[in-house]
């Protein structure tokens, strides 16, 4: 046995050994380059030298959000685990239960209430993380209990779309959400309080269908893909080469299908400011002291 090899050099090499972090560092989908978690993680997720905007977790999109990072959590309506016994490769159920572990979400949708720049909001947003975002009874309940919030409280909604579409292991339960969510906007558009919605990478779906584009006013992110159907099946539908940059943020603009694309780092002052023209509160002045919470 060669003691120097087998011995000594391991010994050595346990000691100089550091243990890095998995997430120490993030590749640019866009460019490829690698960058430094904490740099995206204090730029908002958006990646300094391309722009691109990164996912972002719910938690940390709501505390983005509200003044101070302070809201009140949402209590999220309890729903049927598993309505179907549907099974694929594996127990729907058993899939749930991965997602929940992973992400440590009950579903897709967190909900808050609190103040934006001063005044009271009720936010929604949709997390890809869980099972791609995908629409089933906990989301669908879950927006139609933010909106029954706003509409009692009489505060502005905003929904953080992202979304695959439909949660096909609810099968015709999960296509039940659509018209539910859509008559719940209704209502709130009937007592005349606001209905903002902002896209986010990806929304597409029957979520597309349905309360994301149902909004007083659109607003997406940079980059973000935004459609019904993916781009790959609608040029083997049509069999013609797609426009270049279809289905994303800036084209979806320019042809009139979203009302503005605005960089994560000017989206809560857009928000606050479209929240208090809508709901005609007078402008915030600069250095004027916000309301307290």
């Amino acid at each position: 046995m060669n003691w120097i090899n087998n011995v000594v050099r391991p010994k050595i090499r346990s000691i100089l050994r550091r243990d890095t972090p998995e997430n120490l560092w993030i590749k640019c989908p866009e460019t490829g380059q690698l960058v430094f978690y904490k740099d995206v993680e204090q730029n908002q997720f958006v990646i300094p030298s391309s722009g691109y905007h990164m996912r972002i977790s719910a938690p940390k999109r709501l505390a983005t959000m509200f003044d101070g990072g302070e809201f009140e959590d949402i209590a999220l309506p309890e729903v049927q685990i598993d309505p179907l016994k549907f099974r694929d490769e594996r127990r729907y159920a058993d899939r749930l239960k991965d997602a929940r572990t992973k992400t440590g979400y009950q579903d897709a949708v967190k909900l808050g209430i609190g103040r934006l720049e001063g005044q009271m909001v009720t936010i929604g947003v949709q997390d890809f993380d869980f099972m791609g975002g995908s629409l089933g009874m906990a989301a669908g309940e879950a927006i139609i209990a933010g909106l029954e919030t706003a509409l009692r409280r009489e505060t502005p909604f905003i929904m953080f779309a992202a979304s695959g579409g439909a949660r096909m292991q609810e099968g015709i339960l999960s296509l039940m959400q659509l018209p539910r969510t859509t008559v719940a906007v209704q209502l709130l558009r009937e007592a005349k309080k606001p209905y903002i919605v902002v896209l986010t990478n990806p929304t597409t779906g029957g979520v597309t269908a349905s309360y994301a584009m149902l909004g007083d006013v659109h607003i997406a992110e940079p980059g973000a893909l935004i459609g019904f159907a993916g781009p790959r099946v609608i040029e083997q539908t049509i069999r013609e080469k797609l426009p270049a940059g279809f289905q994303r943020s800036e084209y979806l603009a320019e042809h009139g299908m979203v009302d503005m694309v605005v960089h994560r780092h000017q989206l809560r002052a857009t928000l606050g400011q479209l929240c208090r023209l809508l709901m005609k509160q007078p402008a915030l002045v600069p250095g004027k002291q916000l309301p307290a919470a």
